[in-house]
């Protein structure tokens, strides 16, 4: 997996789904500000079911990054306490 990859993925494409339906509008001649209002508050619920499995891939990853950092920060207190670290095969 790539969690950065995904993320940057999943913004473009709910940036690119804001931008759709803001030309949409326009092509109705809708003014560009109320165009792009509506398309901002269009894209949101439109964005939760259109890209599900992206968004899918990015929450798993964000969790699979959390569960590191919180992994490593407890291992660098633990050597900061002086307890041996989990990786630790000497002593």
């Amino acid at each position: 997996m790539h969690p950065g990859r995904d993320l940057t993925l999943y913004v473009l494409a709910r940036l690119g789904l804001v931008a759709l339906v803001t030309a949409l509008l326009v092509l109705v001649n809708v003014p560009l500000l109320v165009a792009l209002a509506v398309g901002v508050v269009v894209a949101l619920p439109l964005s939760l079911f259109l890209f599900r499995g992206l968004r899918a891939r990015v929450a798993i990853g964000l969790n699979e990054r959390g569960a590191q950092r919180r992994a490593q920060r407890e291992e660098l207190r633990a050597q900061l306490r002086g307890d041996r670290g989990r990786g630790d095969a000497t002593g």
